[in-house]
């Protein structure tokens, strides 16, 4: 299989048009992908990567059949779908394998395939997101329909299942269609094959150079501070936040001069109710923790289906920081009252929705 077309950005663009795909032959290897050595150090800048012949508009249905812009089900006038739609759809997905056997797709110098997201990864979590969580999202107004965002939101479940959730959220309720950068741990680069779907996906390393590169590029960044301890911290301990760390997506947003959206999600603190943790196999495999619930590792492969609990994800007032001086970045004062501000809002938020909420499950 041909490799895609590596194309540099300019930090200036907020996005990237779709736009034909050039098929001249030449192939260029997506940078490699960072290790334990350290992170990623980027050159270069934003792609396009939606594209192509054949690559189905709004409004009209990918390869996995999915609609962007209608209800399923539907066409855009209100029908039902006929043969028009399946024969758009076949050809839709002939001409999307057509241009991943022959390289005539773009990547990022992240590595991010856009129209791979949108058509295949996006319908594959999208079932997970409408059917098994009934995601309910609420306050996506607050997420600006262009230029750079950085959204900040507490983590929890065990496994990141949240930051995928929040992913498919923009992507699908924002009116923009916006697409979510999410900034991952290290131990993501370094699993085989999750490596590769993550950077497919947009995911880089959690590094202060790549989330400012890419908020000063326009789009919109997500974070989640509390990392492994909010994953990991066991069951009794659920919707209590984590320390945010040292405040540095502050330091990030200030300089690229972008709001913090505070984000709050309710529903994967019980997917995976964690109450053990085995630190020596953790040690031995080299994961942070190694988590116990009431399924897992008692039923196997069964143990590892999480709870199909009832979500509800809220994106707060954002905070601007475009009014701060360049050198507010190095101000620790006012990093700390920033991070403590977005911290409590998101804990406040996450108070008011657990009283709102009737069930886990309903």
């Amino acid at each position: 299989m041909a490799d895609a077309k590596v194309i540099p950005f300019d930090d200036d663009r907020s996005r990237a048009r779709r736009r034909p795909a050039r098929a001249d032959g030449e192939a260029a290897a997506v940078r490699a992908l960072p290790g334990p050595q350290g992170p990623l150090e980027p050159e270069g800048g934003r792609v396009d990567v939606r594209a192509a012949e054949g690559a189905p508009e709004a409004g009209e249905e990918g390869v996995m059949g999915e609609s962007r812009g209608t209800g399923a089900g539907s066409d855009a006038s209100g029908g039902s779908r006929g043969a028009g739609s399946w024969e758009r759809r076949l050809a839709g997905g002939l001409s999307f394998l057509r241009r991943r056997i022959t390289g005539e797709y773009e990547v990022d110098e992240f590595g991010y395939d856009e129209e791979l997201t949108d058509q295949v990864l996006m319908s594959m979590l999208r079932p997970l997101y409408e059917k098994y969580f009934r995601v309910e999202v609420k306050g996506i107004e607050n997420i600006p329909a262009e230029g750079g965002a950085l959204i900040v939101a507490n983590h929890s479940g065990t496994l990141p299942l949240d930051g995928l959730m929040m992913q498919v959220a923009v992507h699908d309720r924002h009116p923009a269609g916006r697409h979510l950068r999410l900034l991952a741990a290290d131990l993501v680069f370094v699993l085989p094959v999750v490596n590769e779907l993550a950077r497919k996906a947009g995911h880089t390393l959690a590094c202060a150079e790549d989330a400012e590169r890419l908020l000063r590029a326009g789009e919109i960044v997500g974070v989640m501070p509390e990392g492994f301890k909010g994953i990991g911290k066991p069951f009794g301990e659920r919707y209590k936040l984590q320390r945010f760390g040292r405040g540095g997506f502050v330091s990030t947003a200030l300089r690229a001069g972008v709001p913090i959206v505070p984000c709050s999600i309710v529903g994967a603190e019980e997917i995976y109710p964690m109450i053990g943790n085995a630190k020596t196999l953790a040690r031995v495999l080299g994961f942070p923790y190694f988590p116990l619930t009431p399924t897992f590792p008692w039923l196997g492969p069964l143990g590892a289906v999480p709870l199909p609990t009832k979500w509800t994800i809220q994106f707060g007032e954002p905070i601007p920081t475009d009014s701060y001086a360049p050198e507010a970045a190095e101000d620790p004062m006012l990093m700390f009252n920033l991070t403590d501000q977005v911290r409590e809002q998101i804990q406040h938020t996450l108070y008011k929705l657990l009283v709102q909420r009737r069930s886990v499950f309903f």
